[in-house]
């Protein structure tokens, strides 16, 4: 009999904290995650290790997740510049990709920081840093892609991971809260990088004087830092699980298949805004300058929609928040084709920033209550975030190509607004496989 799926001793069917120092006891889970896990005590939810890792993981998200969220200011620009032969779609692919590939590292970052711990975060980081030095010097659509759309996008899935992974290890009750804390990170680096770069791109009196390849390395310098902070303060809390790289059983459970399904519909619409809100709000007359500050105030509002949604979940239930960012977030944007007026798209960015914020920081916490084991919280988000990355792939190229196909952003609204909304649904009915049922506080 293999000894990872060797019965648990009495000590542990008694409640005993199991002393993590001791191999023999550490390796007692099972390969699917449906036997009984090894009890290490309770997450301390708090404390200055705890969460010093949660704001660690917060300048990996402020970096990475940050720079991606600016996409919109690179699109409007790269139409207008570099790019300028390029349809808005075939552009699009580049952020697309970015968050694609992000998600499909994930996919093999949760399962090696499960087993391996945070070792893998050094690396990603100086492989991200070296992605956005190269997008500054990048002249050609095949080298934005190779640069800021695939590489980029495997270095912040190789941190962003792994870092989520370790703040659930610490965190149990308040564990959403803690995650919204980490995710926020994205928020704030969404405001400081679009105004950054829409100043330093769109600005005649910056730019007679700071190319644009400067003004992507001064981005990837403050990056450099942000990312040294969290190097030295993410690290796992518990010893390595040694069962199988991957836990395919996950998908055999109702609530992990249905929030993993939900998870895709969201993402399929929920980046419209992302990226084509910039280039909208030029076809109403905005100056190129203030329509990248949307971008600001759309994640200035996601930090407080990633916070305070995450305290609720802990206390709501984190499946049932989820499923309502997802119906919200949908009935907003197809709302954004009535935004017409400057005041008007102000309201749209910043109602858009916090009820999507539920998704981004609800996801997460959504799937760590698939397993009871923290030990395997990374590699079922890896697992659920990797299955759904096809939908970010694929979403906003097809709404670039709506927009070039209709010249009018109604079919896109559309599009985007449903299938966030059908999202929704599949997270509220993926409530039925839990015990708490499709009715429950989960």
């Amino acid at each position: 009999m293999d000894r990872d799926t060797l019965p648990l001793d009495s000590s542990v069917l008694a409640g005993e904290p199991i002393n993590i120092d001791d191999p023999e006891k550490v390796k007692s889970d099972s390969a699917d995650g449906t036997s009984i896990t090894p009890n290490f005590g309770p997450a301390p939810d708090g404390g200055w290790r705890a969460w010093s890792v949660a704001v660690g993981a917060g300048f990996i998200t402020f970096a990475a997740l940050g720079f991606g969220n600016s996409f919109g200011v690179f699109q409007e620009y790269y139409i207008t510049h570099q790019l300028q032969h390029k349809s808005p779609d075939a552009i699009a692919w580049i952020g697309s990709c970015t968050v694609f590939f992000q998600f499909l590292a994930g996919s093999i970052s949760g399962p090696l920081f499960d087993r391996y711990g945070s070792w893998l975060l050094r690396p990603s980081a100086v492989l991200c840093v070296f992605a956005v030095m190269m997008v500054s010097l990048c002249t050609e659509f095949y080298q934005f892609l190779l640069a800021q759309g695939i590489l980029l996008g495997l270095a912040t899935g190789g941190m962003q991971f792994p870092a989520m992974a370790a703040v659930m290890q610490f965190f149990d009750k308040k564990r959403a809260a803690a995650l919204g804390v980490a995710v926020a990170g994205s928020s704030v680096g969404g405001v400081v990088f679009p105004i950054a770069l829409g100043r330093m791109l769109n600005d005649p009196q910056v730019t007679a004087h700071l190319s644009f390849g400067w003004a992507v390395r001064i981005v990837g310098f403050l990056m450099l830092f942000s990312l040294g902070i969290s190097c030295v303060t993410v690290r796992p809390r518990l010893p390595p699980r040694t069962t199988q790289f991957f836990l395919p059983g996950a998908f055999r459970q109702v609530n992990f298949a249905f929030i993993v399904l939900a998870m895709f519909f969201m993402f399929l619409g929920m980046f419209t805004p992302l990226f084509f809100l910039p280039s909208y709000a030029i076809t109403k007359g905005m100056h190129a300058t203030l329509a990248s500050y949307l971008l600001a105030i759309t994640n200035a509002a996601s930090t407080l929609g990633r916070i305070i949604p995450g305290i609720l979940a802990d206390k709501l239930g984190r499946i049932n928040v989820l499923a309502a960012g997802g119906a919200a977030t949908g009935i907003v944007i197809l709302c954004l084709t009535a935004a017409e007026s400057t005041a008007g798209l102000v309201v749209f960015a910043i109602v858009f920033g916090f009820v999507s914020g539920t998704i981004v920081s609800g996801a997460s916490a959504a799937i760590s209550v698939c397993s009871d084991d923290p030990r395997k919280m990374g590699t079922f988000l890896g697992m659920g975030l990797g299955a759904a990355s096809i939908a970010v792939l694929i979403g906003p190229p097809i709404n670039g190509q709506l927009i070039h196909c209709y010249a009018t952003y109604l079919p896109v609204t559309l599009f985007s607004g449903i299938t966030c909304i059908l999202g929704g649904a599949f997270a509220f009915y993926a409530k039925r496989g839990t015990a708490q049922g499709v009715m429950g506080r989960v």
